[in-house]
């Protein structure tokens, strides 16, 4: 087996101890965030079975899709400048830094296929961390609601980079309980099913919390 081959049964493994801890049944999806590696160690990723990738640069991900031909999904994960919508956004399948109404009417604009997006949510509220408040955040799907090449997912969030697993538990629970409210309000276009949240230090706390995505570079492909 390969380093990364390893790694991804080690990690595959801790997402279904976590599922079992807390009785969760839903599919989680392993996004392999290869934005920080070079396209051979990418395709290293893909040969292991990894078929979600992330990048969070136009350049990054330009440079990836022109060296790389396999049936893979891309999932652009960083903030995305409203002036780059257009070279970025024929390009994914996945959005998960949607977090303004300038960036979705870009979108709508420039697609000519549906986006499946996330919208970001600040839950933990630093000020180092981009994304909506959870209030903005349901203001927000609401307005998506007629925009015919976005649909909204899910919600994405990031927890602060601490120990203190209560902390970062309490934000991913906040995630859940806002995905479920944006649920409830039925609205076209905003199926809000998918949570993409958990990175390499907490993504077995973001599982037991009801994590469908999970995007992870270091424990996997760094």
């Amino acid at each position: 087996m390969t380093k990364i081959e390893k790694k991804l049964e080690f990690i595959q493994k801790q997402i279904e101890n976590a599922k079992l801890r807390t009785n969760q049944m839903q599919e989680v999806k392993i996004i392999a965030v290869t934005k920080e590696v070079d396209v051979t160690r990418t395709e290293e990723a893909i040969t292991a079975g990894l078929t979600h990738l992330g990048e969070n640069r136009p350049e990054g991900l330009a440079k990836k899709l022109e060296a790389i031909h396999s049936d893979v999904e891309w999932h652009y994960i960083g903030s995305l400048q409203t002036r780059k919508v257009k070279q970025v956004i024929a390009q994914i399948d996945y959005l998960h830094s949607l977090d303004r109404l300038s960036l979705a009417e870009e979108i709508e604009k420039r697609s000519t296929t549906i986006v499946k997006c996330f919208v970001q949510v600040n839950v933990s509220g630093e000020d180092s961390k981009q994304g909506l408040t959870k209030e903005q955040a349901l203001q927000f799907v609401k307005q998506l609601q007629s925009f015919t090449k976005i649909e909204v997912v899910g919600l994405m969030t990031m927890a602060p980079f601490t120990e203190d697993e209560q902390v970062i538990r309490q934000v991913f629970r906040e995630l859940k309980q806002l995905q479920q409210e944006v649920v409830q309000l039925c609205l076209p276009n905003v199926p809000c099913t998918e949570l993409s949240m958990g990175m390499s230090n907490d993504y077995e706390i973001a599982v037991e919390e009801g994590a469908t995505f999970v995007r992870i570079g270091t424990a996997l492909v760094g």
